[in-house]
């Protein structure tokens, strides 16, 4: 069994704040989490246009220990800048791996994008794309308590035919293990079953956190098609990218397991998922803060499983918390804000 951490967000795993950044008229941000110091960590790609930095870097064969931050950004292939604008601000606190003596650290971040630029922004920046500076500004304002919906990475966000967002979500064990997870929803699926207001995540919802919709009838037959309130495909033109936190000490191989296990999450909560069109990626962190049992392996299996429905729960949320923006209704203005 387990509860809803006391934020509901991923920071409730100790050590973990999160940044946020946006430019309003551009439609478009960077979401960071940032770390009090640096943590093993691991991904998992499943979509099939994914972009992203520095990701085969924890691979656990290599020589990278871990990473001081994460960066989430929208603007396609552009905003792969904003790793860059962690960096240099992680440099000028001194945080970074020493490669030699007397020679500079090298703060360590990855990061994924997603593609916002077709949602009627304006995104005539110049030459110099602004994601590194929304990322600088997103570092200086982390902290335990974030926005969700229309917020970061998640602004120009579109799930399906419903305005995308960030959402987050956090689960604690009845043994005292804490998992979060951050997710900005930018999917070609759809978050909600056809032909009802219910999120495909509702059996993983707690305390009515998107909603509290619930069928009223059997699940209705399911088109093998795409359903009908999936965006329209377009190639790199999507991509839902989230993090997947825990404070149980597992090693990086433990934690690859983690993020393929937490990727599932997807799959609960839209459809169709890891498409060709979508850059789909998982990161997996632990603060290592609390001591796995003997049984490694079951702690595991069941942080994992358990990773996996609150990356539904963040999804789902991201897409309840958001406003309409431009011509893409919410999914409050769609189906109202109460059930």
């Amino acid at each position: 069994m387990f509860r809803p951490g006391k934020r509901n967000l991923i920071t409730d795993v100790a050590g973990l704040t999160v940044g946020q950044a946006e430019d309003a008229a551009a439609r478009t941000g960077v979401t960071v989490l940032m770390t009090d110091k640096r943590y093993a960590c691991a991904a998992d790609m499943r979509g099939g246009a994914p972009g992203n930095t520095n990701v085969e870097a924890l691979d656990p064969v290599n020589l990278v220990d871990g990473v001081d931050a994460i960066a989430l950004s929208g603007g396609s292939a552009f905003g792969l800048d904003a790793v860059s604008g962690v960096m240099a601000y992680l440099r000028a606190k001194g945080r970074g791996f020493e490669i030699a003596p007397g020679a500079p650290k090298v703060p360590i971040a990855v990061g994924a994008i997603l593609f916002d630029l077709a949602n009627g922004g304006d995104k005539d920046w110049g030459e110099v794309p602004f994601y590194r500076a929304l990322a600088i500004a997103a570092c200086e304002s982390a902290q335990r308590d974030f926005a969700l919906g229309n917020a970061g990475a998640g602004l120009g966000a579109v799930a399906g035919a419903y305005q995308g967002g960030t959402g987050s979500a956090s689960a604690v064990t009845d043994d005292g293990f804490t998992v979060g997870a951050l997710a900005v929803v930018n999917a070609v699926g759809s978050p909600i079953i056809p032909g009802t207001d219910v999120f495909w995540a509702f059996p993983f919802e707690r305390a009515g956190e998107f909603g509290g919709r619930r069928l009223k009838g059997p699940l209705p037959e399911i088109d093998s098609e795409i359903p009908r309130d999936a965006k329209g495909a377009r190639a790199s033109a999507n991509t839902t990218i989230a993090i997947v936190a825990t404070d149980a000490d597992l090693t990086r191989v433990e934690l690859k397991r983690l993020a393929i296990m937490a990727a599932d999450g997807f799959a609960r909560s839209l459809r169709p998922i890891h498409t060709p069109f979508d850059g789909d990626t998982v990161f997996a962190i632990s603060t290592a803060k609390k001591t796995v049992g003997e049984f490694r392996n079951l702690d595991v299996l069941r942080l994992g499983a358990l990773a996996a429905d609150t990356i539904a729960r963040a999804i789902a949320r991201g897409v309840y918390e958001a406003e309409s923006l431009g011509n893409t209704k919410s999914y409050r203005d769609t189906f109202g804000g109460k059930p």
